[in-house]
Order: C-alpha cells, then structure tokens, then sequence
C-alpha cells in the first residue's frame, strides 16, 4: 500500500495564521483582550503574521511553511526571554509605553509561550502515515 505524507508544518500555518488573525482584530476592538498590550504596532505585526501564515498554510510549499515555523519558534523564543528577563525592551518592541515588569507583560508572555510552542510543533519533517488496511 502507498505510504500518505501528512505535511505538519502547513497544518501548523493555518491554524497559527487563524489565531493571529484572531489577535489582531481582538487587537483593533480592545488594546487590553485578555489582558495583552496590543497596541497598533503589535496589531499590525498580527495582522502581517496572519497573512503570511496563511498564505504558507494554503499556498506555500511544505519546506516554506517549515522554515516559516522555525522562524517564528525562535522569534517566540526570544519575546519570550526579552518578556522576563528585559521586559523594558519587549514593551519597546511591541510599542507599549515604559517602563513595566515582567509581571505587568504576564498575559503577553504567556501567550507568546503558547504561541512559540504552537510554531515549533510546525517544525518536524512530515510524518509517515500508514493507512488502515
């Protein structure tokens, strides 16, 4: 029997381009959605991250949207080191006011956490699916 290839990392770009599109509109009713800073800078990063993500999940090919999710673990990665260790700077890159604690950016750590661990699911090859017999 033919082996199926279940392609993760497009998976992966759909649902992360769902969720982010989700973000951003959340983002333009209320700057405060689950306790978040989302300011238009961060919104529009959203709104950016949406589209490619999508774009790959629908369109793109396997190794793009893999590459997409290893570019986007290690972004989520690092927001979320900047978020405890050096919340000053995230609250920069993310264009909220300074200064704030790593307590105060909690729900935007948080959720890059989440959204970090969802990414780096993306990142393994495809798997080998047999089908039943």
């Amino acid at each position: 029997m033919a082996v199926k290839r279940r392609i993760r990392g497009k998976t992966i770009c759909k649902l992360q381009g769902v969720l982010f599109l989700i973000l951003a509109i959340a983002g333009l009713v209320s700057q405060r959605f689950l306790g978040m800073h989302l300011t238009l800078l961060h919104t529009v990063v959203h709104f950016l991250t949406a589209g490619i993500a999508l774009y790959l999940g629908f369109a793109g090919t396997p190794e793009a949207a893999r590459t997409f999710c290893v570019i986007g673990g290690a972004v989520y990665v690092l927001l979320v080191l900047l978020g405890f260790l050096a919340p000053n700077i995230l609250a920069t890159v993310i264009g909220h006011a300074t200064p704030v604690t790593a307590r105060e950016l909690m729900p935007d750590n948080i959720v890059h956490i989440i959204l970090g661990i969802i990414f780096f699911l993306g990142t393994s090859r495809s798997a080998s699916v047999r089908p039943a017999r």
